[in-house]
Order: structure tokens, then C-alpha cells, then sequence
């Protein structure tokens, strides 16, 4: 089995203050698909994601990555196959600069300095921060922090990228230079968004959550095309592109 593979089964977690986050979520992500995960408020995504790097581990059912079930044994390992980016870059950017930030991780899997360098290199010139790895990271632009959490991530060399709102306070200019920079990995990507044009841009495949259940599951044009309903169930609307020119709407219904 691949260990790129991504297989959650009957997945339930509770918090300790009693909120039922998953309710029996199951899904099959295999090598190289780019899944989006979307859904309103308390969906469910970003608990979901922290199962998905091992922060948080499930209540009851099972999740794999590839051959390994999550759990505090196979933790290690998982964390060296999935490479999660945070909603906020500041709870992932803490070290005085740039270089630093994207060198912690390759130094914790036990790489030497001379190791270190050339994948830290190549991370930040893949991102187009190389030439601020002197600067420290409260300095930079909130798409220049997007891009130095993701560095700090690809450096670790993951084959599944994980990413809790990739697109969120970044400028129009910003996130066109993310879609692009996330098109060029070609591993999994599993990114939860509420940015559903991002969606479609990036993922041929989405799971609509809410209640922390799966209320959707396939192709992402078919998921946004066909299903207003649920998409309202969910609290989504369809991406910008499939609502067609309001201008032109306003001209029909006075036609």
C-alpha cells in the first residue's frame, strides 16, 4: 500500500468540553489527488486536519496514512509523511529568521547542517523567499509569511501536504503566486477552504463537511454544479465562476 494513502473509518472525536467535532467521517485519498475539504463554521475541517498530522487523535474508528494507523507510536512517522501548513503562519513562523524557520525541521529529523542546507535552499527558492532568509519572519507580508510556512513545510520533504486555509488575508496577487506555487507539488495536497473558487482551481476532488459529517464526496465541478441544496445545508454558496454574470441576470429577469 502506497504511503501516500490516506483512509479515515467511522472517524469520531470529541473534545473534552463535549463538542462532537467528527461523527463518523470515512474517506479513501489515494497517491497524488488534490482534495479540497469545505463546509461552513464547525464543519469539522480543521479538526480533521489535526488528525491528519497527529495533533489530535480520534475518540473512536481509525485513521491511516498509508500502512500506519494515527497514534501516539506511529506518530514519528507520520509527522515524516504529512507536512501540515496552519491557518495562521505566526503559530508556525517563531524562529529569529527565515533560514531558521525553514531549518528546524530537516535539524529534528536528525539531519546535519550540511544535510540541512541545500533542502532548506531549495524550499525557500521553490517558495520565492530565498532571498529573504535573513529576514525575520514578523517582518514579512502576510503572503511572504504564507510562503515561509509553507518553505518550513516542503523542507521536511512530505509526501502529503495538509493546509488549513491557504488563501485566507492574502491580496488577490498573493493568492494567484500560492495557487501556482501549490500546483507545482505534486504530491496528496488536502487543503480545507472556505475560498471555493481556490477549490476548483487546485483539487479535482471535494468532501463537503458539516456537522462533522460528510454530507459530499466527488468531483469538485460536479460537487459545485449540482447540488445547491446540500451546498446550502453545508452554509456554501457556489464559487464565483458558476454563479454566472450578475449583470447579464439582472437583464434576463427584465427582459
Amino acid at each position: 500500500m502506497s504511503h501516500h494513502l490516506v483512509e479515515a473509518d467511522n472517524l469520531f472525536y470529541t473534545y473534552p468540553d463535549g463538542t462532537a467535532a467528527l461523527q463518523g467521517i470515512s474517506f479513501r485519498i489515494t497517491h497524488g489527488q488534490s482534495v479540497a475539504l469545505v463546509g461552513g463554521n464547525g464543519a469539522g475541517k480543521s479538526t480533521l486536519l489535526l488528525h491528519l498530522c497527529g495533533c489530535l487523535l480520534p475518540t473512536k474508528g481509525t485513521l491511516r496514512i498509508g500502512n500506519l494507523p494515527v497514534s501516539r507510536q506511529t506518530l514519528p512517522a507520520i509527522r515524516k509523511t504529512v507536512g501540515m501548513v496552519f491557518q495562521d503562519p505566526d503559530d508556525q513562523l517563531f524562529m529569529p529568521t527565515v533560514y531558521e524557520d525553514a531549518a528546524f525541521g530537516p535539524h529534528n529529523l536528525g539531519l546535519d547542517a550540511q544535510q540541512v542546507r541545500p533542502v532548506v535552499e531549495e524550499a525557500l527558492r521553490r517558495t520565492g523567499v530565498l532571498h529573504l532568509q535573513n529576514r525575520p519572519p514578523f517582518r514579512l507580508s502576510a503572503g511572504e509569511k504564507r510562503r515561509a510556512a509553507i518553505a518550513s513545510v516542503l523542507a521536511m520533504t512530505p509526501d502529503i501536504l495538509v493546509l488549513d486555509e491557504p488563501s485566507a488575508n492574502l491580496d488577490p496577487q498573493a493568492r494567484r503566486e500560492l495557487i501556482d506555487l501549490l500546483r507545482s507539488f505534486e504530491h496528496t495536497k488536502i487543503i480545507a477552504t472556505h475560498d471555493l473558487d481556490l477549490a476548483m482551481d487546485l483539487c479535482e476532488r471535494t468532501i463537503v463537511l458539516e456537522g462533522g459529517k460528510v454530507l459530499l464526496d466527488g468531483p469538485t465541478e460536479a460537487v459545485f454544479q449540482n447540488n445547491d441544496e446540500v451546498l446550502l445545508k453545508a452554509r456554501l454558496a457556489k464559487p464565483l465562476r458558476l454563479q454566472g454574470c450578475p449583470v447579464c441576470r439582472r437583464k434576463e429577469s427584465s427582459g
